[in-house]
């Protein structure tokens, strides 16, 4: 039930899976609101969030990927066409390089801004920034990288998501269920 099964994630799979989701989701309301206060205060306290997340968000997705590398991973379902399941495998390998690409672009970001801004991860540890050199151009360079990264994530994410709703309330089918709970068969995998 941990473990991915032939027909079905395990439970760790769908974990990492809904956590990073949802880090991602608030990673993008965190950075667009820093960019709409006023207030230099709050926008700095909410950047210091956005860079704490971003690190977990980044050692997340990298045992994630670790994880989903030592799995099987579950057959395709039949409902699904040839197309479909290039198109499926496609886009979560997209995503599973976005989401380690993205925290690395905003990390450089912070790593060569002017500012010299120490990111200090949860107010627990100082991160150190990435061997770049810090220039008005390359901060520009990455902020563009990071914020069309971002942006391209997730259409892609949300691409994602309206297929996995469209199988489950049109279609009918398990897309979505085996990425809501582990099952179990006979042998211990499945449905």
């Amino acid at each position: 039930m941990l473990r991915n099964g032939p027909e079905s994630f395990g439970l760790v799979a769908i974990l990492f899976h809904w956590v990073v989701a949802l880090l991602f989701v608030g990673q993008m309301v965190l950075g667009v609101t820093s960019q709409w206060v006023q207030s230099m205060a709050l926008q700095f306290v909410l950047i210091q969030w956005h860079k704490s997340f971003g690190f977990l968000l980044l050692g997340l997705s990298a045992l994630r990927l670790v994880w989903a590398g030592t799995q099987m991973r579950p057959r395709a379902l039949k409902t699904l066409g040839r197309a479909e399941r290039v198109a499926s495998r496609t886009v979560q390998s997209l995503l599973y390089l976005l989401m380690l690409a993205l925290p690395m672009a905003g990390w450089a970001l912070v790593s060569t801004s002017t500012l010299e801004v120490p990111s200090f991860a949860f107010n627990l540890v100082v991160i150190p920034d990435l061997p770049l050199v810090r220039s008005e151009g390359n901060e520009n360079f990455w902020r563009e990288v990071h914020s069309w990264l971002a942006y391209g994530t997730a259409v892609l994410a949300a691409g994602h998501m309206a297929a996995a709703l469209r199988h489950h309330f049109w279609l009918g089918d398990e897309v979505l269920k085996r990425m809501l709970r582990p099952r179990r068969t006979r042998r211990g995998y499945g449905r």
